[in-house]
């Protein structure tokens, strides 16, 4: 799998699943909410009631160590 850290994620903030998947991470939903739960993603934030995101310094982390691999 090929990731593309620097493609639409900004420094700092948050980002939606819609900007993350697929220009980020490249896989499905499905695969995405899968590694969440197992701990292999990093945990979304809650931001209201219909709104979830990620703090895009925890991706970029997440980016990192699974490129030092």
């Amino acid at each position: 799998m090929s990731l593309h850290p620097t493609n639409g994620l900004p420094p700092t903030g948050y980002i939606r699943q819609s900007k993350l998947i697929p220009n980020i991470i490249p896989v499905s939903p499905a695969t995405l909410w899968r590694w969440v739960k197992a701990g292999q993603f990093v945990a979304p934030v809650k931001l209201g009631n219909n709104t979830t995101a990620w703090r895009c310094e925890d991706v970029r982390q997440w980016l990192d160590a699974k490129g030092s691999k």
